[in-house]
């Protein structure tokens, strides 16, 4: 059903599937090399990524490295720690939902 989302939604649907794959070894090699790494610091404990800076402020943004961290760090934590594919898309599409149609009870 996540044809039913906004498009914006559907985009980040799509990146936090894929940025799940590479982080459970499961995406093409290229892409884990893409992915930048967890925080060495205090937080290394959370499952947030580090966001590299941004060289372009009009292109920056949506390059691979940067758009993943964006959009996984902007999940819950309940999302994130999903134990499997399937239960993540179950629980990611669930939020994306509340985030598209807030005023709808599901």
């Amino acid at each position: 059903m996540h044809w039913l989302l906004r498009v914006p939604e559907r985009v980040q649907h799509k990146i936090a599937v894929l940025t799940y794959k590479v982080l459970h070894y499961s995406a093409p090699r290229y892409l884990v090399a893409d992915l930048p790494g967890r925080r060495d610091l205090r937080s290394a404990s959370t499952s947030h990524l580090v966001i590299p800076p941004i060289k372009l402020s009009t292109v920056g943004s949506r390059a691979f490295p940067v758009a993943t961290a964006q959009a996984w760090n902007s999940l819950p934590e309940a999302v994130i720690s999903s134990s499997s594919l399937q239960s993540f898309r179950r629980q990611l599409k669930t939020h994306l939902f509340h985030l598209s149609y807030p005023h709808l009870i599901l």
